[in-house]
Formats: C-alpha cells, structure tokens, sequence
C-alpha cells in the first residue's frame, strides 16, 4: 500500500489537487442536498422515513450501475495525482468509504455541509456527519466501512466521537489527513514529539564506500520479493551518526524523505505503541517516509525499551532502517544488514583536500586526516569552522584551527567519561634516564608516522592486527608516568585521559567490558591518549579458571586488550610494580617503559628544574637537597609547601622551609626523615 508520491508541491499542483478535491467534495454534497430535500419533502407530505429513505437508497443504486466506474478520472497528470486519489489508492477506499471521507473533510473546508447535514437529520438537530447519516444518503453504503477493521477507522482517517449510539456518534476527519488533502505537507503532531526529520543527502553527499551501501539498500528493496514485506535494513554502525546520512541519501534515492526514531522515545505501553504503529504507517503512505530506528547501543536485549523497539520493527509494514551495534535478530520479516565503517583514511584524506584552501600545507592537512577519524558531515562542519576562524583572524593559520576545531569537537564525547589533564609539561621537564627518553621519543615517531606506515606503505594490508600503540609505563609513584604522558601529549597536540581502571571493573558479568567500549568507542574519533591508571586491577597475572567469576575476569582482560591492540590512538597503561604484569599481557604491549627510581645525580637534577623561573629562591643547595631519597612527585609536593611557607613568610624559598615541607611529605609517606638527610639545611 505504499507508494512512492511526489513530495514537490508546484502551484500548478497545488491549483489543480484543488480543483479536483472541489469537485469531490461538490459530489457529495449533492447528494447530501438530494438526500435533504427528499426527507423535506417526506416531512412536508406525511410520509415515514423509513420508506423515504428506502426509495432514496434503491434510487442511489440505480445511478450507481449506471455509472459504476464513479467519478471522472483526475484532471491531473498520470505521474501527479491528486491527493484524494492517492489517499483512496494508498488505503484501498471503497467509493462509499472516500465519500464519507469526503463528507467529513466538507464540513471542515465548506460552510454549507453543516446545514445540510442537519437538514438530512431533522428529525435528530444533528449538524454534523454521522455513519448513519452516511448509511442513508450516499450511494454504495456496505456496513463494513463502520467496523474498527475497516481502512477509516484502522487508519484513523477519522475519528468517532461519543453518542447514543455508533451510527448516531459525530464523525470527525483526522487533522493530518485534511492537511494532505489540501495539498499541505505536514508532519503528524503526535509524531512530532517523537520523530526528528534527517537532514537531506543525496549519494553524492555521500564518501564512495558510502555510497556503496546506499546502492546495496535500494537493491534489497527493489528486488522482487512476490507478497513478502519489505526487507529490513540493518546498518550496523560503532557510530550511530554515520546512518542518519546514509538513510536520507537512500530515501533520495527512491523519492521519499527519511526521519528518525530514538529508541529511548519508543514507547513502552501496549496502547500507545500500537497507536504509534498505526501513525506511522499512515503517515508512510501518505508522505512517502521512511523510518530510521536508532537502536539504544547500551539497551539490553530484556529491557522494556528494547523489547518495544523488536516489536515495532516487527510489525511495521513499512521501509525501515535500524541503525544498531550488533545485528538484531528478527522474526517474521526478512533482513538484510550492512556494516558501516568509518570513511577510508584515503576518503577522509580527499574531504579535508577539498574542504580546506588548496594554498594550506599538504602535509599538515595529512596529518588532520591521519590523526582524526570522522564522517563526511563532521569533516564539512569542521573545516567550515576553521575557514570562518582564519577569515575572522588573519593571524590565525587555517589548518592550525582545523585541528584545533577537531580536538574540540571530539573531546565532548569522553568529557563525560573519563578525566581530561591539560599537559603541562615539556621535554626538558622530564628527567629520566636517556633509554627511556629514547623509548618515549619513539612512541611519539609511533604516532606521529603511523598513517605513513600503515596506509601508505601497506603494513596495515598486511594485517589488521596489532595495529594499535600501546604502552606500559611502570614505576614506582612519583617517577614520572603520569608527567611522561603529558610531554608526548603536548608533543602530538591531543588531548590526554586518565582513565582509572579500578573504578571500571565492575562485580556484575558484561559491566567492565561495557565501560570500556563506552571509552574507546568516544575516543576511537579523536585518537586521544588514554592513560589507564592501575593495570594492575585488571592485568594481573591469570588465576586458574576455578569458577565462572575467574573465566569472566580473564574475559574481561582479553576484551582490553583486543581493544588496546585496535585502539588507533595511543593508549598507555600504568602499573608501580611490573612484576605484577602476566607475562603473556607484556608481549601485546609494543612499548614498555621502565622509570626508574632517581638516583642521586637524577634528583638533584630534578630540584634544579622543579621550581619556576618566576619563584624567588635564596641559598638553595641541590646537593643537600638531593639527598633526600625521594621521587620526583615527592620533589614537587616538597617544592610547593615550600613555596607556600615563603609566601608566607614574604621572602625567597629558603633551605628551612623546604626541611619543613620535607617533613611534611615524610610524615604523610610515615617514613622517617633522618638527619644526614637534611644536616645543616638552614
């Protein structure tokens, strides 16, 4: 029953649908008229209405065979029907079921149906349409358009009011279907609240494996299926935004519009997801739409919410895309799926080209395209933002704003998940041994010329595996893990998250596995580094399997690390005792970073860079104070009591107020502070 209609309302159009729906409505209303004066006449000469109605319903039969085909065809073009006899055709309406839509419709756009309807039922003062005012004055009357079965009332075409009886109850034309009648293309209010119009596309909007998947969908649906419903679509997608695109190129495709579904406004209740599903399909045929369910990633398979969504994609009748993670079983109606990945590199590559001024750096814009993983749309808006900003600000370099622009624009989705540290600290602020600034170096070469290698020089045809970079820092606290993190964020310019794995791992099965897809799945578009504080909560070496608790423990590890490994950002875990690491985790790792405690010449060296240029300072002696045996964040707390004392005391950070801030720290640490440690500190 859904056919496809054109959406385009010219003038033409419009003049003409009017002038047809005019003639309509003046055909019934000359039966109506016919059907007044008669029980006039009936009044004025004595005669019962029973009989008179009788010779009227046996005359209206008479007139109907001779002209059983019903009114002239449409004035309108074959391709361009008027909206009448698209609605008849859509919902199969008997002559006698459009003309008591037609009679409903006459009271709401002609002033004159309502005294004629009262004239038809003197005897009862009724000025509005009734069924059994429809029963008696217009031809081919059959009762089944009164049953709640039959299109009318199945369809909500109109709506029955309350009265003595049904046939006696006021008839009422729905609000959505008088607007489609009158040629004026309007959204259902009730489904206004729950539906979201998709953003028009066409396939060339689209990025070719995009593209490819639109052409796949629109043969599914074209393929003959015999009396088979339409199949449904699956699109499964780890982003639910690249669908909305995808779904409004398809709908252009075929000539209709697409809109989209929540899952979460689906509702729950018998009754009112019924009466959704009668909307909608109503509201397919009418305007020729599409539905896109979003489908809730996080939703369990037993939740209300989710069982509501499965019964709706069930029974609709109509086209459907679900958007979803993983393919949903369906029952009783044939299903297609297609995966949708991220554009390719090469794609994003060619958008950011074409989006950015062609006078910016090839290879900086390289980078945008290597380090940020992003749709067509976002790419468009993105680079948009930036043109805009170096138009406002001349000094303000145009590919330098699109990073920028990226970075904010990813960021929002781990804000919420995860702690965001600004870094705040530079090469020259790390003191570690040179093997391990080395390492550091080459993770940052890692990241930087990852895209060269993998894409550019096939490593990643090669195998999909192992693709991601990982590291491990371990260390005691304060030996610099965290500040290590920080320099290689401020080297590549991207955003660091702590990530605290204790408060991941979760007692209930599936939980931890959860939180951590919601993290990558957030971060997987920005490639931000994730810093996973306390491995050791997690990768600890495997017990034995004693009972389901152990084999789930060890899934939960496997799941990380299959992540870690994909992840196509930098992800570094952390550990204070590398001995607590199974060894079979260590050799997933690519990088793994030993910091070491510092040793005498190391902290003495930290102290010389831990204050600021700005602090005032009297008499400091490093060798004095490197003999505290303490590391480097130990240093740092030491540094800033200090620092407080002497703002304070109104002078310089002097040798007595770091004693003081050291004991301090050792009080805390309850480790004893020794004279040698601190003699003739003055």
């Amino acid at each position: 029953m859904f056919q496809q209609t054109s959406r385009t309302m010219t003038e033409g159009w419009q003049s003409t649908n009017q002038a047809r729906l005019t003639a309509a409505l003046e055909e019934v209303k000359s039966e109506l008229r016919s059907y007044a004066a008669l029980i006039g006449r009936a009044g004025q000469n004595g005669q019962s209405a029973d009989s008179t109605i009788v010779n009227f319903r046996r005359s209206k039969a008479a007139v109907s065979e001779g002209n059983p085909g019903g009114p002239d065809p449409s004035p309108l073009a074959e391709d361009r029907p008027a909206a009448i006899d698209v609605l008849c055709a859509s919902f199969n309406l008997s002559r006698f079921e459009r003309d008591i839509l037609l009679l409903c419709a006459g009271i709401e756009l002609d002033s004159t149906f309502g005294p004629l309807c009262a004239a038809a039922q003197a005897d009862s003062g009724r000025s509005y349409p009734t069924f059994s005012l429809a029963l008696a004055a217009l031809r081919d009357a059959h009762w089944s358009a009164v049953t709640p079965d039959g299109p009318l009332r199945r369809w909500r075409l109109i709506e029955v009011g309350t009265g003595p009886a049904q046939t006696a109850a006021p008839l009422k034309i729905d609000e959505r279907v008088l607007h489609y009648l009158a040629g004026v293309p309007q959204l259902d209010a009730r489904l206004v609240a729950l539906v979201e119009p998709i953003a028009p596309a066409t396939i060339d909007d689209l990025a070719l494996s995009h593209a490819a998947l639109v052409r796949g969908i629109v043969a599914a649906w074209s393929a003959p299926r015999g009396r088979e419903r339409p199949a449904t679509v699956q699109l499964c997608a780890a982003d639910p935004t690249e669908c909305r695109p995808i779904a409004a190129a398809v709908a252009a495709e075929i000539g209709w519009r697409a809109v989209a579904l929540p899952a979460d406004l689906i509702p729950t209740g018998a009754a009112e997801l019924d009466a959704l599903l009668r909307l909608w399909e109503r509201e397919a045929a009418l305007g020729g739409a599409m539905l896109l369910i979003e489908c809730d990633p996080d939703s369990s398979a037993e939740d209300a919410r989710s069982r509501a969504a499965a019964h709706l994609i069930e029974r609709l009748d109509g086209l459907i895309i679900v958007c979803t993670r993983e393919p949903r079983r369906v029952g009783h109606r044939p299903s297609v799926k297609f995966d949708v990945g991220r554009p390719t590199t090469a794609e994003q590559r060619a958008a950011w080209r074409a989006a950015l001024p062609q006078d910016g750096d090839a290879s900086r814009i390289e980078a945008i395209a290597s380090q940020f993983s992003m749709g067509l749309p976002a790419i468009r808006s993105v680079a948009a933002e930036a043109v805009a900003r170096a138009a406002a600000s001349p000094e303000q370099d145009v590919v330098d704003a699109a990073w920028q622009a990226c970075r904010a624009r990813c960021r929002t989705k781990l804000d919420g998940l995860a702690q965001r540290i600004e870094p705040a600290a530079g090469w020259n602020d790390l003191v570690l041994p040179d093997p391990q600034m080395q390492l550091l170096r080459q993770i940052a070469v890692h990241v930087r010329h990852r895209a060269t290698v993998y894409d550019a020089w096939g490593f990643a045809a090669k195998s999909s595996r192992g693709l991601g970079i990982a590291a491990l820092f371990a260390g005691a606290s304060g030996t610099g893990k965290t500040m290590a993190a920080e320099v290689l964020a401020a080297e590549l310019r991207l955003d660091l998250y702590r990530i605290d794995l204790a408060s991941m791992v979760s007692k209930y099965i599936g939980e931890t596995e959860k939180n951590l897809r919601k993290v990558f799945d957030a971060a997987e578009e920005s490639g931000a580094i994730l810093l996973f504080d306390e491995a050791d909560a997690l990768f600890g070496k495997r017990s034995e399997v004693k009972d389901s608790h152990d084999r789930y423990a060890n899934v939960e590890v496997s799941y990380l690390l299959q992540r870690v490994e994909a992840y196509r950002g930098l992800a570094i875990l952390t550990t204070n005792l590398k001995s607590g690491i199974d060894s079979a985790f260590l050799r997933r790792l690519r990088f793994v970073v030993q910091f070491p405690f510092p040793g005498l010449a190391q902290r003495a060296e930290i102290w010389r860079r831990v204050f600021p240029k700005e602090t005032p300072t009297e008499g400091l002696d490093l060798k004095k104070l490197a003999k505290l045996d303490v590391a480097g964040g130990n240093i740092r707390n030491i540094a800033l009591t200090a620092a407080f004392l002497a703002a304070q005391s109104g002078g310089g950070v002097r040798m007595s107020q770091l004693r003081d801030g050291a004991r301090t720290e050792y009080a805390k640490l309850e480790k004893p502070l020794t004279d040698a440690e601190i003699r003739e500190w003055v």
